[in-house]
């Protein structure tokens, strides 16, 4: 019998990296996301393919159950797959019954976002299966990717959620956040597809202590959320981008990309690609694209 799920992406809005040391963040879950549809199979073999948006092939793979079992490793340009084994590995230490119990499976992930936008191809992935598994997404994130989780507390929930770390545990907290302003946000991708883990791995590497900087965060989070005007907005995330910017010891991307835009622009997640988030009072749509970003949504079109 075929079995299927769904997870939604995710855009984190405030907060980014300080919410792995205990800053309240502010996620948004998107109306993109990926779904996962599983069958029995034969042979004790993992039969998988995965569709990017496009509905073309990106990555498929036939992996034996004692690979999964053993977490074994291969070499060449088996990066991708070495990283599903080691997810289902883990899945496999808390719940052992789908290897032990199966006689195979034949998957198909589909995405509904081209997988470089950076909206959750793995914390989407990691929810669905953990669904199917019925474990623990959180646990399963931690054991294999890491992360804080804000993306899997977004793959889980459709509205807007307050994200916070507490003793190594999630807090979340739904809320709504659909400002009078809204036709004034927009997303824009980079054209550049940032990796989380090496991203985390730095700011880790690199921070100093930041307890006395995270009571600003969630100042700042708390006021985005209370935002009445346009106004009030950009000047909460412009505040935002020079906080972590001499946290991070980086320069904002306004300063690095698009000094001469007339709004304000603020990094989302890892910074230096993916999507950022720009506020302007008229459609920016052409000024990306003199700058060669062709890929401009509004906040109706991103954010569910």
């Amino acid at each position: 019998m075929k079995k299927s799920f769904y997870s939604n992406g995710k855009l984190l809005i405030t907060s980014e990296y300080v919410v792995l040391d205990g800053a309240i963040a502010l996620a948004l879950p998107t109306k993109f996301g990926q779904s996962l549809h599983i069958e029995e199979g034969a042979d004790d073999l993992f039969h998988w393919k995965s569709y990017d948006a496009d509905q073309s092939v990106w990555f498929e793979a036939t992996i034996p159950f004692s690979s999964i079992i053993k977490k074994e490793r291969f070499g060449g340009e088996e990066n991708i797959k070495n990283r599903l084994i080691e997810i289902l590995h883990e899945a496999y230490k808390i719940n052992s019954n789908f290897i032990t119990n199966s006689k195979g499976y034949k998957v198909i992930t589909e995405l509904t976002f081209p997988k470089n936008w950076g909206l959750g191809t793995s914390s989407t992935l990691i929810n669905n299966l953990a669904h199917w598994l019925k474990i623990d997404a959180f646990e399963l994130l931690k054991n294999s990717f890491g992360g804080s989780g804000y993306d899997i507390a977004c793959a889980q929930n459709n509205t807007g959620i307050l994200y916070q770390i507490i003793e190594d545990k999630p807090k979340i907290k739904t809320t709504e956040f659909n400002p009078d302003f809204s036709e004034n946000i927009y997303f824009v991708y980079l054209n550049v597809k940032q990796n989380s883990r090496d991203a985390i791995a730095n700011y880790f590497n690199n921070r100093g202590s930041i307890a006395k900087e995270l009571p600003f965060f969630d100042a700042i989070t708390e006021g985005v959320l209370q935002s009445s005007t346009v106004e009030e907005f950009s000047k909460l995330l412009e505040k935002h981008e020079i906080l972590l910017s001499e946290i991070l010891e980086q320069s904002t991307v306004k300063e690095l990309h698009f000094q001469d835009f007339n709004g304000t622009i603020k990094s989302l997640g890892a910074w230096g690609g993916d999507f950022v988030m720009a506020v302007s009072k008229v459609n920016p749509a052409a000024y990306f694209k003199s700058k060669g970003f062709d890929t401009i949504l509004t906040y109706q079109e991103m954010i569910l």
